[in-house]
Parts: C-alpha cells; sequence; structure tokens
C-alpha cells in the first residue's frame, strides 16, 4: 500500500470508482460557492428562456471537480451529456459525427479540450458560434462546402492547462470558471459525505486530519480515505479513528503537510542537485525521474499555491518556506528573488 501514489495524474473523472461518490446537484456540491452562485444563475436563465446554456469552460489543476459540475450542470439542465476528450477526437470527422448526434440543449463534455489538434478546433468554431457544421464535399475543382444546421447545444470544455486553449476558441466560451483549491472545512464535509456513501465511520478529528492533507483536492481527500478504509480493516476494527488515520497516512508517506513522496523528492532535488535553482522543468523532470507534464500539472500548482516552490523566467526556485519545511537553511542568494521575477500563475 506504501508504494501507491496518492497524487497521480490522470483525467478529470476521477474513475469508475468515484463515480457514486458524486453529488448530483448543485445543492449537494461541497465548496466553490461563487462558482456554484454563478452557475445557478445561469442556469435558471437558460431555463426560463427554454435555450440551450452557453457553453462552459471550467479550468484548473487536476482533481477539483470539473467531470463532477459537467454531470451537475446537465442535471440541472434536466439534458443528457456525451463524455468525450479532447486526444480522443483524432480528425474533424469524427467530431462532426459527435456534433451531428447531439440533440437540442444537449450536453457535449471535452475533457482536456487544450489538447484538439488545429483541424478539429476549426470545425468547433462554427459549430459553437453559429451552431453549424461546414462540411466539404468532393476534391479538386468539383469541391463544394455544404453548411449543415446543429441543434443547440452545451459544449464544457474542461482543461488544466487553460493558457494552452487558442484565443479564436476560449473566446467562443460564454461562460469561464476557474476551480481553487478547497478549504480544509470544505474537504471534511466532502469526507464526511463520501464515508457515508462509502459505508465507512470515520471519526470528526480524523476526517479533518484526511482534508488538511489532501492538498486542497476532493478527489486526493476520497482517495485517501478508501485508503485508510482498508487500513482499518485490516490493523484495527473498521472504525477511522484519529490515531488509525495518523498511522495510515504515515504509511502511506503522506507527510502533515500533504506533500507525499514525490513532493519531497522534488523539493530536495532543487537543493542537492541544483543548488536550490533555477532549474529548468525539463532538467528537474529528468532528474527526478517524472515527466515534464505531470511536474507542472500535478505537482507544481499546490507547491506553488503552499509557498514552496516558485517560478522564474530562468526556471524553478526553492522558495523560503520550502527551505524551512525541509528544515534547511535558506541561502543568502535567496533574498535577491522578489515578485516581479514570478511568473504570473492564471492564464486567463
Amino acid at each position: 500500500m506504501a508504494d501507491e501514489r496518492i497524487v497521480s495524474p490522470g483525467n478529470d473523472s476521477g474513475g469508475d470508482r468515484d463515480g457514486h461518490l458524486r453529488p448530483q446537484s448543485l445543492s449537494d456540491y461541497v465548496g466553490q460557492e461563487s462558482v456554484k452562485e454563478r452557475l445557478n444563475i445561469f442556469i435558471q436563465a437558460a431555463l426560463a428562456r427554454r435555450d440551450a446554456l452557453d457553453h462552459v469552460l471550467l479550468y484548473g489543476p487536476p482533481g477539483l471537480g470539473k467531470t463532477t459540475l459537467a454531470h451537475i450542470i446537465a442535471n440541472e439542465l434536466g439534458v443528457d451529456i456525451r463524455f468525450t476528450s479532447g486526444p480522443a477526437i483524432d480528425r474533424p470527422g469524427d467530431l462532426a459525427s459527435i456534433l451531428t448526434n447531439l440533440e437540442d440543449r444537449e450536453v457535449l463534455f471535452i475533457d482536456e479540450i487544450h489538447r484538439l489538434s488545429r483541424p478539429v478546433e476549426e470545425v468547433l468554431y462554427p459549430a459553437m458560434e453559429d451552431f453549424a457544421l461546414d462540411l466539404i464535399l468532393g476534391k479538386g475543382p468539383g469541391a463544394r462546402s455544404v453548411r449543415l444546421d446543429l441543434p443547440h447545444f452545451t459544449l464544457i470544455g474542461a482543461t488544466t492547462r487553460a493558457g494552452m486553449l487558442t484565443a479564436p476558441l476560449r473566446d467562443r466560451f460564454g461562460v469561464i470558471t476557474h476551480l481553487d483549491f478547497y478549504s480544509a472545512q470544505d474537504l471534511t464535509r466532502i469526507v464526511r459525505r463520501s464515508a457515508h456513501v462509502l459505508g465507512v465511520e470515520v471519526a470528526e478529528d480524523a476526517a479533518y486530519e484526511i482534508a488538511r492533507r489532501s492538498r486542497g483536492t476532493p478527489r486526493i481527500a476520497n482517495r485517501l480515505l478508501r485508503r485508510l478504509r482498508d487500513y482499518a480493516e485490516v490493523r484495527g476494527d473498521g472504525i477511522v479513528s484519529l490515531l488509525v488515520a495518523m498511522e495510515g497516512l504515515q504509511l502511506l508517506e503522506v507527510d502533515p503537510q500533504g506533500l507525499d513522496a514525490v513532493d519531497r523528492r522534488i523539493l530536495l532535488a532543487i537543493v542537492e542537485r541544483y543548488g536550490g535553482g533555477p532549474v529548468g522543468l525539463e532538467t528537474l523532470a529528468a532528474g527526478v525521474g517524472e515527466e515534464a507534464g505531470t511536474i507542472e500539472d500535478v505537482y507544481e500548482p499546490y507547491l506553488l499555491q503552499q509557498g514552496y516552490l516558485q517560478r522564474t523566467p530562468r526556471g524553478r526556485i526553492l522558495a523560503s518556506r520550502g527551505y524551512q519545511m525541509l528544515g534547511l537553511p535558506l541561502p543568502t542568494t535567496q533574498s535577491t528573488w522578489t515578485q516581479e521575477h514570478f511568473e504570473p500563475e492564471d492564464p486567463l
């Protein structure tokens, strides 16, 4: 069990195991209060007009509930939802087939929408803006363009890299929403709800301990809960008490700050191999044996948000709080880096 990675790359669906843990309505969805309030207004307005909801872009780090929100939006609208992902749509014809099979006001969810190819994007533009599909029939001088009308549908795009979306695609979304990391209090509520669904008894202080070590991410909170349920069944009486939670989290190598072995390996590598930085992303990835995209999408957002790591034009450096967390003295050169050297974190 200690070898299982608590923080891991993957799409925002959370896998089939998390499907039954998902809330089905905005009222059941914990956290992201401002996001829920805005979406509720837009959904109610669309229902009152008996029209399709405007296209929605959900962006933020993995595991914050983008797929869950897509489910909820479709449920609140009372329509079906169809799922696909950017890498799965290889050719414009694949997208055309999906679009022509949609029903009026139906929701189409595209995960990892930033990975759509440019030819596929070109087909998507008129579909989003004019609800029409432009097809080229034939080849050469005899080729002709045909426009097919599409039903009014809602596209929900999800991405962890909003900065990689092209401007024409991003501008066609009427609702652009960023999901933030969750507070420990909200995650505690999520842990209690998930424990009830899973049928496992969790003490209140244990639920909070799980929550505060979950990196502000519901997917990680649910994953830790399932592993602690296993630990409680094998090493205890099946109840996740605070003591059981502490012992299980120690076995999983999740420290009180919510960092796992890979997080610590990243931070230590910057100090021990690269003198505290700056170090380029590709070099750092090679040094710790991880994919650059995994570090950037999965690990780095939380390390940046907690102030352990900083991004500069020259590369990543270990921040003063990172030195403190590792119990290392702060180098004198650290003070030369000021806020003006940092890269912006929010691309929108």
